[in-house]
């Protein structure tokens, strides 16, 4: 089974291409495959390109639990990243279908650089979904653990949980991120986005990652985390946001769709053992 792995700010993904070999992922498998120390290692799996009707290409995504997420920044970037190197796309947009909707891409800069129109974010509580009465989910209250946040909530294809805070922290991110993970508030469990407003323009967040924990860099943590801003009128459509792993740059307009801008990495590539899925 050959993949190939790429890194999108310390974010790494490892692309299964059908068209390398026939595939039957299971669930049990991608967590051996993910795994750090038993397997190769990765934030998830993209599982793609596969056959669209709605789009040039489809992808599937897979956390290291193994279950299936409905959209990612960063591993949209890397897919697109990974088609281009590929040959299979050039210097011309092109769509991507996931779970989460379909969104529109470019790779440029000799494929370093890759934009993605990651589609609008919506607020409503029956889209994200959040339990309750149908309404925006803004400015509410969440208690986990010792300690009670106020937080607004998001989807882009898939569901958020923002908080801001004064400052933020990796420490505060895993000892809360996994609390609000699992909260009953998100029937499907959700991202959890820590944010610390530098100005109308820049903020920071530390991320907690539905299904994959701790992470670097989320581009639709990014892409929420933006939205909510401007939502909230704390930032102006131009926001760069600054993660552990680096820097995303994110337009957010007036109806809130969102557009994101970053880096991909090459890493690497070979082949998995069978023995990987017997020992």
């Amino acid at each position: 089974m050959k993949f190939y792995k790429y890194h999108a700010l310390g974010n790494d993904y490892l692309v299964l291409d059908p068209n390398d070999q026939p595939l039957s992922l299971t669930p049990e498998m991608t967590k051996t495959i993910c795994h750090r120390n038993y397997g190769i290692g990765s934030d998830g799996i993209l599982l793609g390109p596969l056959p669209s009707g709605k789009a040039d290409f489809a992808l599937r995504i897979f956390n290291p639990d193994g279950s299936e997420a409905e959209k990612s920044g960063n591993g949209l970037r890397i897919f697109c990243r990974y088609l281009w190197d590929r040959k299979r796309v050039g210097d011309r947009p092109f769509r991507v279908e996931t779970k989460g909707g379909t969104v529109e891409a470019l790779v440029f800069e000799q494929g370093r650089q890759v934009r993605v129109e990651m589609g609008r974010v919506s607020f409503r509580s029956e889209d994200i979904p959040v339990i309750g009465d149908p309404r925006e989910v803004v400015k509410e209250s969440i208690t986990v653990g010792d300690k009670t946040f106020q937080f607004s909530a998001a989807t882009i294809g898939n569901p958020h949980c923002v908080i801001f805070l004064d400052a933020v922290s990796a420490e505060l991110a895993r000892k809360y991120g996994p609390l609000i993970e699992t909260h009953p508030f998100f029937p499907n469990r959700t991202n959890v986005q820590f944010v610390q407003v530098m100005g109308r323009n820049n903020i920071r967040i530390e991320i907690w990652e539905r299904g994959a924990g701790y992470t670097l860099a989320s581009g639709s943590s990014s892409s929420a985390a933006a939205a909510v801003s401007r939502k909230l009128g704390l930032c102006d459509q131009q926001i760069t946001v600054h993660m552990p792993g680096g820097e995303l740059a994110i337009t957010v307009d007036d109806l809130f769709d969102v557009t994101m801008t970053g880096p991909v990495t090459r890493v690497a590539e070979g082949r998995l053992d069978q023995e990987l899925f017997t020992s």
